[in-house]
C-alpha cells in the first residue's frame, strides 16, 4: 500500500472537535494527524477547547504558524499580514485572512503525499467547503450519508463510466436489492434525471453498497483512497446533524464551545422589558467581520477587553463593518436598537427561534466554511 496521510483540521469550533472524538472512537486504526491554523487572535474558549480535545483523544494537535514570529515584530500572525496589506481590514470581498492564516498553512502543512482530509460538515449542510487544488490531497465527510465530495461523485455516475459502476454493482449489491439498485444505476443521467438525482436514489436503497462501488472504482484512479487496501468509512451509514454534534461534545466530557451557550439581554419593547439571548455563531477570529450586530454586543458586553482591541484595528478609514464602525455600535442607543431588532426577529410571528437554529443560519460563512 502507498504510504499516505490522514489528517483533520480542528478550527476550534462545534464540528471539527465532534469530528476529532466521533473517528477518534470509532475508527482507532486510522492513524490521524489533527493540525490547527493560529491566528493569534482567537477566543481563550477556541484555546480552551482545543486543550481538551488533546486531553480527551490523548493525541496532540500539531499548530501550523502562518508566519514564524520569532523573526517578526509583529504580534500576532494576523497581525504580521495586516502589516503587510498596509492596514486594509480583511472583508467577505477580499477574505485575505482565510487565504494567508487558514489556506496556505494548510497546503503547505501537507506536502505532496497522498492525502485524505477529513471535514466535519454535517449531513444537514448543503456544501462542501474547502476543496484542496492538489490532486494528491482527497477530501472525506464522514458525517454525511454522502461521504464523497462532488468531484468523486461525478466521476463514478458519469454517463461514461455507467457501465464499469453497473459491473461492480452486480458483485457487490446484495442480491435481494440489486435489481431495484441497478434500475437508477442503468439509468443514463440526463435533463430530465440529474446526478443529483442519481445519487440520491442510490443512497436511498443502500449507502454502504454506494460506497462499496466508488471505493473499488476509485482504485483505478489516482485518488487517495483508492492507494488503501481497506477503508472502513464505506460501512458508514451515519448522517449526523447539529443536534448529534452536542451530544458527541457533551457526551465526551469536550463540551460544547463556551462561545455557543445563549446568555441572556435586556431589552425594551413597546415599553415592556423583555429578556432575549445572544451568542457566539462561529469559531474565529473575536474580530470576524462576519460577525452579526448582536454579535458584536456580545462581544462588547462579555469581552469588553477584545471588544477594544477590535476597535483598535479600526483606523485611516478601514472598519469592520460596511455600514459603521465599532465605536458607532458602542452607543448605548445604537446598542438598544440592535438588541430590539435581534429580538424581534428571533421571535417573528410568536415563533422564538432557538440559538441553534442561529448557529445554523450562520453555517457556511466566513473562514469556519472551509475549517469546521
Amino acid at each position: 500500500m502507498t504510504t499516505l496521510r490522514h489528517i483533520l483540521g480542528i478550527s476550534g469550533g462545534k464540528d471539527s472537535a465532534a469530528l476529532a472524538i466521533y473517528l477518534n472512537a470509532l475508527y482507532p486504526e486510522l492513524d490521524i494527524e489533527y493540525y490547527t491554523s493560529d491566528t493569534g487572535r482567537e477566543l481563550d474558549e477556541t484555546y480552551k477547547l482545543i486543550d481538551r480535545l488533546e486531553s480527551k483523544m490523548g493525541k496532540s494537535i500539531k499548530k501550523l504558524d502562518a508566519v514564524d514570529l520569532h523573526n517578526v515584530a509583529d504580534k500576532s500572525p494576523f497581525d504580521h499580514f495586516l502589516s503587510m496589506y498596509g492596514g486594509y481590514l480583511p472583508s467577505s470581498t477580499s477574505r485575505w485572512c482565510t487565504k494567508k492564516l487558514k489556506l496556505e498553512p494548510f497546503e503547505n502543512y501537507i506536502g505532496e503525499l497522498p492525502t485524505i482530509s477529513y471535514v466535519g460538515i454535517r449531513g444537514d449542510e448543503d456544501r462542501d467547503g474547502y476543496i484542496s487544488k492538489k490532486q494528491t490531497v482527497q477530501s472525506v465527510f464522514p458525517f454525511r450519508r454522502n461521504i464523497w465530495s462532488e468531484d468523486v461523485n461525478k466521476l463514478v455516475l458519469s454517463n461514461g463510466k455507467l457501465g464499469t459502476f453497473c459491473e461492480h454493482a452486480k458483485t457487490i449489491i446484495p442480491t435481494h436489492f440489486v435489481n431495484r439498485f441497478l434500475e437508477f444505476a442503468e439509468k443514463p443521467i440526463s435533463p430530465n434525471f440529474s446526478l443529483k438525482q442519481k445519487l440520491n436514489a442510490l443512497l436511498d436503497i443502500s449507502v454502504s453498497s454506494y460506497n462499496k462501488i466508488v471505493f473499488e472504482m476509485l482504485k483505478s484512479t489516482d485518488y487517495p483512497v483508492g492507494k488503501l487496501d481497506h477503508f472502513p468509512l464505506v460501512d458508514n451509514e451515519d448522517n449526523l446533524v447539529l443536534e448529534d454534534i452536542f451530544k458527541i461534545l457533551e457526551d465526551s466530557g469536550v463540551g460544547i464551545p463556551a462561545y455557543y451557550k445563549p446568555l441572556e439581554y435586556e431589552v425594551e419593547i413597546n415599553g415592556e422589558l423583555k429578556k432575549g439571548t445572544y451568542s457566539r455563531s462561529r469559531s474565529g477570529c473575536f474580530f470576524c467581520f462576519y460577525q452579526q450586530k448582536i454579535e458584536w454586543v456580545w462581544l462588547l458586553e462579555h469581552h469588553p477587553e477584545l471588544f477594544e482591541k477590535a476597535m483598535e484595528y479600526e483606523k485611516d478609514g478601514y472598519s469592520w463593518m460596511d455600514s459603521e464602525t465599532l465605536e458607532e455600535l458602542r452607543n448605548p442607543i445604537r446598542i438598544a436598537n440592535i438588541k430590539k431588532e435581534h429580538y424581534l426577529r428571533m421571535h417573528r410571528n410568536n415563533q422564538s427561534k432557538s440559538w441553534q437554529d442561529q448557529i445554523l443560519d450562520a453555517d457556511g460563512e466566513g473562514c469556519a466554511s472551509c475549517f469546521v
